[in-house]
């Protein structure tokens, strides 16, 4: 399995959502609000105290676990959507999950029942 993170603007994220949901398989993903500033060497030093505590962005943070089988797929549609070619556009990883339990289908350490399956 593979934990797909992905920062991207705000208002990409209705088309994102979009794109996602109509992949076949896709498991879902957690949506979160993020504020974030790329490196210095990117914009150049503060000017000002005020800069510095203003040059945070509003961003989303989508976080993805899914089977590797889809992964790459799902990296590539988020890549895809959230580029516009300007600084700023995010970033995506992916991690590579050893366990995951689906808390509403198991309980850890019991087999799971068959019936929530």
């Amino acid at each position: 399995m593979k934990e797909i993170k992905a920062i991207i603007r705000p208002n990409k994220l209705p088309q994102l959502r979009k794109s996602l949901l109509s992949m076949p398989d896709f498991p879902g993903m957690t949506i979160s609000q993020a504020e974030g500033c790329s490196a210095l060497s990117r914009h150049g030093p503060p000017v000002s105290i005020k800069d510095e505590l203003t040059d945070f962005t509003r961003k989303i943070r989508i976080e993805i676990v899914c089977p590797d089988e889809i992964a790459d797929r799902i990296v590539e549609c988020i890549t895809e959507v959230a580029q516009t070619g300007q600084l700023g556009d995010g970033i995506v990883w992916v991690t590579e999950i050893s366990r995951a339990i689906f808390v509403h289908k198991t309980t850890v350490g019991s087999p799971p029942d068959p019936r929530r399956l």
